[in-house]
C-alpha cells in the first residue's frame, strides 16, 4: 500500500494512537477484543453456515459488532470519550483509508488490458513474478488492482483458478511491497520515523527474494498439476492471435496522479484544521479531495465499454467499506492494549520480545509481530514494535537491524496470512469471486497460508532472524 494505499493506511496507522484519546489501554482486559474476535469469527463462519444469508445480512453483521464494542465502552467509559475516540477513527482513520482505495478501485478498474492473454502456467506464473516486482513502486494495492483483473480474464475459461488468486494475494498483494516505503504502511511509518529510504531495499531484498522465488516455483508446480487437469480444449486451443494493447490509457496517468497525492500527504505538513472537535491535517483533506476528484474524472473520461469489459462493479468495494468500518472500530481496544506495552493485557506477550539477558529477540520480534499483523492492522502494529525496541532509527538502523529487519518483514510479509491481514487481500478475493471465482472460506485461506507461507517463514527466521 504505498503510493497506492501506503499513506492511506498510513493515516490508518498513526491515528491508531486514537485508541488512546479516550480510552487507557493499561485499563482495559482482554474482554474488550470479544467484538473483534466476532468480527473474525463471522467473516470465518457464517459463510460457510448460510452463504446466502451472510451475503444479504453481512452490513448488519459488521454493524451488530461493532455497536457490541461502542455501547459497553460507552457505558464504561462515558459517552463523549468514546463518542471522541469514534470519530477520531473515522475521520483520520476509515475515511482517509475508504477514499484511497476507492480512488485506485476506480482508476485502475479503468484500465483494460486487450488481446490475446492465455491463462498457462508460464504466463500465469510471469504475471505474478511482475506483480510482484512493481509492487514496492506501486504500492501493493495499486499493483493487486492493477493486474487482478488481468490475471482473472487470461483464465476466465479455466476450471482450476483459486489457487492462482491465493498465490497472487500472498505475493502481489504483500510480500512484493517490502522493498521501499512505497510498498507497504509499515514501512512508510518507518520512513517518517527516521528510517532511511533504501534501507528496506538494502535489508529486505535477499529475504523478498528468497520467499518471493520459492513462492513462484512451488506456484509454477502446482499450476502446471491443475493445468493438465483442465480438459483438452482449454489446454490445446490455439485462440486467435490478437495483439495485447491497453485500453483506458487515461488512468495510467491517473494513477500517477494519485502516487503523487500520496506522497505529497506524506512530506507536506502545513497545520491542521479542527471537525467535530477532531484535528484533522490539512493535507489529508486536501489529500482526500483530489483522491476523490481524481476517481470522478475517470469514471467521466472512461469509456462504459471499457470498465464493461473488465468486468467491472461495485460490490467489492461495497463490501470493503462495510467489512472494514467494523474492523477500525473494534479494533481500538486491541491497538490500545498493544500500545499499553509491558503495562497492558498483554504485558506477558510483549516480554517475550526479549531474551534473558534484556536483549531484543529478532525471532521474537518477527514472528510476534508478524502474526500480530495477520489480523491487525500491519502500521499500528509496526509501530508498537518499532517503540518496543527502542524507536531510535539511528539505533535501530545500526546495531539493531536485525531487529527492525524482522519487525519490517514480519509486519509486510504476514500479512499475506488472512484475507484481513492486509487491505488488498479483501479487495482481491472479493473481486475475484464477482468473476466466479470459488475462493477459499477465511479459514480455508488461513490454511494455505499455514502450509505455504509458514514454512517459508520458518526459513526466513534460520537465514535471517536468529
Amino acid at each position: 500500500m504505498p503510493p497506492l494505499i501506503a499513506l492511506g493506511v498510513l493515516l490508518a496507522s498513526m491515528p491508531a494512537e486514537a485508541a488512546e484519546q479516550g480510552v487507557d489501554g493499561r485499563a482495559l482486559s482482554l474482554w474488550w477484543v470479544l467484538p473483534f474476535a466476532g468480527v473474525l469469527l463471522s467473516i470465518a463462519l457464517v459463510p460457510l453456515i448460510s452463504p446466502h444469508w451472510w451475503h444479504r445480512f453481512y452490513g448488519l453483521v459488521m454493524l451488530a459488532w461493532a455497536l457490541a464494542f461502542v455501547v459497553p465502552a460507552a457505558l464504561t467509559f462515558g459517552v463523549e470519550p468514546v463518542t471522541d475516540m469514534v470519530l477520531h477513527t473515522a475521520l483520520l482513520e476509515y475515511i482517509p483509508f475508504l477514499i484511497l482505495l476507492f480512488a485506485l478501485f476506480t482508476v485502475a478498474g479503468g484500465v483494460h488490458l486487450a488481446g490475446t492473454l492465455r491463462g498457462t502456467p508460464g504466463t500465469n506464473t510471469a504475471l505474478l513474478a511482475f506483480g510482484t516486482a512493481i509492487a514496492s513502486l506501486t504500492g501493493t494495492t495499486g499493483a493487486s488492482m492493477l493486474l487482478v483483473r488481468p490475471v482473472l480474464r487470461a483464465n476466465r475459461n479455466r476450471k482450476h483458478r483459486a489457487h492462482t488468486m491465493i498465490f497472487f494475494i500472498f505475493l502481489v498483494s504483500n510480500i512484493g511491497g517490502s522493498l521501499t516505503p512505497l510498498g507497504d504502511p509499515p514501512l512508510f511509518l518507518g520512513f517518517l520515523k527516521g528510517v532511511a529510504f533504501f534501507w528496506p531495499t538494502q535489508h529486505l531484498f535477499a529475504p523478498m527474494l528468497l520467499i518471493a522465488s520459492v513462492l513462484l516455483l512451488i506456484y509454477h508446480r502446482i499450476e502446471s498439476r491443475y493445468f493438465h487437469r483442465e480438459p483438452d480444449e482449454i489446454r490445446e486451443s490455439p485462440e486467435a492471435a490478437e495483439p495485447l494493447r491497453i485500453q483506458g490509457g487515461v488512468n495510467i496517468p491517473l494513477l500517477l496522479m494519485v502516487v503523487l497525492v500520496v506522497l505529497m500527504e506524506g512530506i507536506w505538513h502545513p497545520g491542521a484544521v479542527t471537525f467535530l472537535k477532531q484535528e484533522i491535517a490539512i493535507e489529508v483533506v486536501v489529500g482526500d479531495v483530489l483522491m476523490l476528484a481524481i476517481a470522478a474524472y475517470s469514471i467521466w473520461a472512461t469509456p462504459a465499454l471499457v470498465r464493461n469489459a473488465n468486468g467491472f462493479t461495485w460490490g467489492a468495494m461495497i463490501e470493503v467499506a462495510k467489512v472494514f468500518a467494523a474492523i477500525f472500530v473494534t479494533i481500538i481496544p486491541a491497538i490500545a492494549i498493544l500500545q499499553a506495552g509491558r503495562e497492558g493485557a498483554l504485558a506477558g506477550l510483549v516480554a517475550l520480545t526479549s531474551d534473558a539477558n534484556g536483549r531484543p529477540d529478532p525471532t521474537m520480534y518477527f514472528w510476534l509481530c508478524g502474526l500480530l499483523s495477520s489480523f491487525l492492522d500491519n502500521a499500528p502494529t509496526y509501530l508498537v514494535f518499532f517503540n518496543l525496541a527502542g524507536g531510535d532509527a539511528q539505533a535501530l538502523m545500526g546495531p539493531l537491524a536485525p531487529v527492525l529487519g524482522a519487525i519490517s518483514a514480519g509486519a509486510v510479509f504476514m500479512g499475506a496470512n488472512s484475507y484481513i491481514g492486509n487491505a488488498p487481500n479483501f479487495m482481491v478475493r472479493a473481486i475475484a469471486e464477482e468473476q466466479g471465482v470459488k475462493m477459499p472460506s477465511f479459514l480455508g485461506y488461513v490454511g494455505w497460508a499455514t502450509l505455504f507461507l509458514i514454512p517459508n517463514f520458518a526459513l526466513l527466521t534460520l537465514i535471517f532472524y536468529r
